[in-house]
């Protein structure tokens, strides 16, 4: 087995893995509070705030595959994908903040204003971040090695969700001294400003190794072609939707689970045991601490699984991995049906578990997308790496989009009304969002993986041919 490429250096990996802490400081704000911003602070209703979602991210996932060819044809000295990276920083540290600001308008100014600065968030998180994500398939095209760069990113992908989601609330809080919108404001005018300069340092850090065959002809309709016979990438595609359904769903759900469902007493008692309790013990700070140490306990079991996810990948195949991980979360998922609201300590232990086994997965996802690339060369010997990662980016968009659409309007169908003790069917609404509803995606996930056919012994077959096929057009 032939190496294509040298080993990317830890320097590299940890400067590519940056970009994706930049963005999180965005999108995990966005996925676990921007369903509750909307509805409890901006002031819109949880169906329009779901509409809203669903709109943005639908029109998002169509400019994806736009995104993907432009970068496939963008040509400078940097690279296809990297100049991108740099372009589109500040405006993307600009529309994260604006989409978390409050202005004085009527309701409907409000309603207008957050569509235009949500869409037009998504659309720079789109010229972001699908050329960020096609980068890690042409910074090498060993299969190892791509796993271990995903492993890093995502490492670094969850360093900055801990941020947010253990510092978020507080923050908020800190800065709004009782006024949520000036504390949103001031908490994501910190984060988008690290996020700007994270993504110059990627910008800086990351190579372009992999090129496409300089004979090979450009045709759009050529390339979306090869991806409706690419069975694997169909296969990666539906994975990703409803992964990200459920991620959406889930995610803009946990926080009505403590505000509402959660005992407040189970809450500052566990708080308490560990050192943690609030100064201030009214209901809203015991909830905020909760939701943030809940998040993080969460999240560094994540780490943990992450940190694994090479190891087992190399030995056991990236599907057959992927197919326990997402098992095993699906289950733990779906018990959080069972527990009753003083079970919070329970909550935080099956939360650490579905964790830990849905950390295994995550670089596995990413990586597999570079694998799919590498088929579509293999079987076409076209190369279209934008267009690729476009078109499965698309997929979590449109997940994303329905998931957080379908979180707001399920708590719309179950009667939930805002910041007031919620009726017993609200409750069991946002018990089933939290747990049955999320799991069942998951399980199509699980079911679909079957269908991928790139095992282990393909990945280097593949990449083997590969590297010889590059090497003869290199010295033609």
């Amino acid at each position: 087995m032939q190496k294509e490429t040298s080993r990317l250096s830890i320097g590299e990996k940890v400067g590519y893995s940056l970009g994706d802490s930049a963005a999180n400081f965005i999108f995990q704000t966005m996925v676990v509070l921007q369903l509750s911003f909307y509805t409890d602070t901006f002031g819109i209703s949880a169906a329009a705030a779901g509409t809203l979602l669903l709109v943005a991210r639908f029109w998002d996932a169509i400019f994806d595959p736009i995104m993907g060819v432009i970068a496939d044809r963008t040509n400078t000295r940097w690279g296809k994908f990297r100049p991108w990276i740099l372009w589109t920083a500040v405006p993307f540290g600009i529309m994260g903040f604006l989409a978390f600001s409050t202005p004085g308008f009527s309701p409907a100014g409000k309603l207008i204003y957050a569509y235009v600065t949500y869409i037009l968030l998504m659309t720079v998180y789109s010229a972001n971040n699908l050329p960020y994500s096609a980068l890690s398939g042409v910074m090498t095209g060993d299969v190892v090695e791509r796993t271990s760069l995903s492993s890093y990113r995502f490492i670094f992908a969850m360093l900055a969700a801990v941020a947010i989601q253990g510092l978020a609330l507080p923050m908020v809080k800190y800065f709004g001294q009782g006024d949520s919108a000036k504390g949103y404001q001031w908490t994501m005018g910190i984060f988008c400003t690290l996020a700007v300069l994270f993504f110059v340092i990627t910008f800086l850090s990351a190579k372009e190794r992999v090129k496409p065959d300089p004979a090979q002809k450009s045709s759009v309709g050529q390339d979306f072609k090869d991806l409706l016979r690419n069975g694997p990438w169909i296969t990666l595609f539906l994975l990703t939707i409803v992964i990200f359904i459920t991620l959406a769903m889930r995610g803009g759900d946990i926080l009505y689970y403590f505000k509402y469902y959660a005992d407040k007493g189970a809450m500052l008692s566990l708080l308490q045991a560990i050192g943690m309790a609030p100064a201030a013990q009214d209901a809203d700070s015991i909830v905020g601490t909760t939701f943030s140490l809940f998040n993080v306990c969460g999240l560094v079991t994540t780490l943990i699984g992450i940190m694994f996810s090479k190891m087992l990948a190399v030995r056991f195949g990236k599907r057959n991995v992927f197919i326990v991980g997402l098992g095993l979360t699906t289950v733990f998922w779906a018990m959080f049906i069972l527990i009753p609201p003083a079970g919070v300590l329970t909550a935080f232990i099956v939360q650490a578990l579905s964790q830990l086994a849905y950390g295994v997965t995550v670089p596995l996802l990413w990586a597999m997308m570079g694998d799919v690339a590498d088929y579509a060369e293999w079987k076409t010997g076209r190369r279209a790496t934008g267009v690729v990662f476009a078109a499965i980016v698309f997929g979590l968009k449109a997940g994303l989009g329905f998931g957080g659409a379908i979180g707001g309007w399920l708590l719309a169908h179950y009667g939930y009304v805002p910041n007031v003790e919620q009726n017993a069917q609200a409750l069991m609404g946002i018990r089933l969002t939290a747990s049955i509803f999320p799991a069942i995606p998951f399980a199509v996930g699980v079911v679909l993986l079957f269908f991928y056919t790139i095992n282990r012994e393909m990945e280097f077959a593949i990449q083997d041919e590969l590297a010889a096929r590059r090497k003869q057009y290199a010295k033609s």
